[in-house]
């Protein structure tokens, strides 16, 4: 059970119905992590604003779903693992290569010198090399391309402290975390 409580449409205040009208309209449903970070209309305004402007970004959808799988397993957010696996699915992502950027890479070279910067990124909380900038620059991703890969590290990054602090009831099929080595 969620330790921050979900908004319902049954105790949704205006403010609160008007973004669950617009996020409905826009998914078809509205997630349980979104119904908690409700509790903060100004909080859900500003997350979706942020995802709006990273979603209309460079980043193709399947590189976005590569990146957040990468962010949720490092983060051990069991919730963004199992929400981005279905949204994975969605971009056209096939189960190795969702299981390939839980990983940390990519089946993808390209692709997986992205979800390495991003997940070196996370690792590291910015600190990243000058080898690891080069990396990425020499897999073809320019200056802007890096800029919105650090946009979605920081915005996966905010939404598994809120998953996890919250400890959110998973509303996607859940999928367990891989448990690191000690």
């Amino acid at each position: 059970m969620s330790r921050i409580p979900a908004v319902t449409p049954e105790t949704a205040n205006d403010d609160q119905k008007a973004l669950f009208d617009a996020i409905d309209s826009k998914l078809g449903v509205v997630p349980n992590f979104l119904k908690v970070l409700a509790q903060s209309p100004d909080a859900l305004r500003a997350f979706l604003g942020l995802h709006g402007i990273a979603e209309a970004g460079q980043l193709d959808p399947q590189t976005r779903e590569r990146i957040a799988l990468a962010i949720a397993q490092g983060n051990s957010c069991e919730y963004c693992l199992s929400a981005h696996t279905a949204m994975g699915r969605k971009a056209g992502l096939s189960n190795a290569e969702i299981e390939a950027n839980r990983a940390g890479t990519s089946q993808d070279a390209k692709a997986a010198a992205a979800v390495a910067f991003a997940q070196a990124l996370n690792t590291h909380l910015g600190d990243v090399t000058q080898a690891e900038l080069d990396a990425v620059r020499e897999a073809g991703y320019g200056d802007a391309e890096i800029v919105e890969i650090i946009t979605h590290v920081g915005m996966n990054i905010l939404t598994n402290l809120v998953g996890k602090a919250a400890r959110v009831d998973i509303d996607f099929p859940k999928v367990a975390l891989e448990r690191q080595a000690a």
